[in-house]
């Protein structure tokens, strides 16, 4: 990712990128991503302590919503200023951070492949993950959230245009508003799941995300649409985190980036299936009855989900596994 980003880097600067060579090099960071993000999500186990693991994630999915809402216009305000390469250029700049600081890194443990090629240790995985309960029921309510929910990403930009009015700023207020229900909830969700238990919060924040779904559908006030927002990024963050320390708590060490793979493997299969059937469905009866019937969905998965339990065993948790 940092050879791809510094490459566009000096191809915008010399004037000699092209749409083909920006979408090879896109494709390449998304290569780099796949490899990536399975191997950091496996990391954060062992950076803090088993109890903190929920907060840690948290956390992280905090960063995540901050950096996606404030990138855009960091990014935005430093092509105005000085064109597209110096932007490529600071997000060269920031792997090379992370390279830095993975190369001070002092881990405890290593890996080893037990002499397995790629192909078996891919299997072995794969076996793991269908064969234990808990992990599998995470895959399915990864799911059945997120193939309905995706009407809220995959509809965004139309609703800003189109319902709202609103250009570019105002499709970065809504995603600003998704970042700021995100950021409530990392506050109030070790204390939601002491008290609920981790099924019940997740089929409750879904329920919470249908709500702000139907207001945004039916609304096309910009303050109601974007206080609904918050309320979905608050709902959203709630599942998705809890699914994802799941996920991380029933996994063993050696089998946890192989499982995360799975995981984030099922989340992007969900979210392209679920834009595609937004999408189209939206072309056909509009985007607020689409988006109605999409939080009809959300709710009806949510009670469904209910039947495949995601709270890790007692035996589980007793072993560190």
């Amino acid at each position: 990712m940092l050879a791809a980003t510094g490459t566009l880097a000096l191809l915008t600067l010399f004037g000699a990128i092209t749409s083909w060579l920006l979408l090879a090099m896109t494709f390449v960071i998304g290569l780099g991503l796949t490899l990536h993000v399975p191997a950091w999500q496996a990391s954060i186990p062992e950076l803090v302590p088993r109890q903190q693991l929920s907060r840690a994630i948290a956390l992280g999915s905090v960063n995540f919503n901050l950096a996606r809402a404030s990138g855009p216009a960091v990014a935005g305000s430093l092509v105005a200023i000085t064109g597209a390469w110096i932007a490529f250029s600071f997000n060269a700049i920031s792997f090379a951070g992370v390279i830095l600081v993975l190369l001070f890194w002092r881990r405890d443990r290593s890996e080893s492949t037990r002499g397995l090629s790629f192909r078996l240790s891919l299997f072995q995985g794969l076996r793991y993950v269908y064969r234990t309960t808990e992990m599998r029921h995470v895959l399915i309510r990864v799911a059945l959230f997120i193939v309905p929910a995706a009407a809220l990403w995959g509809l965004l930009p139309l609703v800003a245009r189109e319902r709202l009015n609103w250009g570019a700023d105002g499709f970065g207020v809504l995603v600003t508003c998704v970042g700021a229900g995100a950021v409530i909830a990392a506050r109030f969700l070790p204390a939601i799941q002491r008290y609920s238990g981790s099924d019940r919060t997740i089929s409750n924040a879904m329920v919470l995300f249908a709500i702000g779904l139907v207001v945004m559908g039916a609304s096309t006030n910009r303050i109601i649409v974007s206080a609904a927002t918050l309320v979905m990024g608050f709902g959203w963050m709630m599942t998705l985190t809890t699914l994802n320390t799941a996920a991380q708590m029933t996994l063993r060490s050696r089998m946890r980036a192989r499982g995360m793979s799975c995981y984030l493997t099922a989340m992007a299969l969900s979210m392209s299936a679920g834009s595609f059937l937004w999408g189209t469905v939206a072309e056909s009866i509009g985007i607020g009855l689409a988006q109605q019937i999409a939080a009809g969905c959300v709710v009806f998965t949510a009670a469904i989900g209910l039947a495949f339990r995601v709270t890790p065993s007692s035996n589980l948790l007793r072993h560190g596994r």
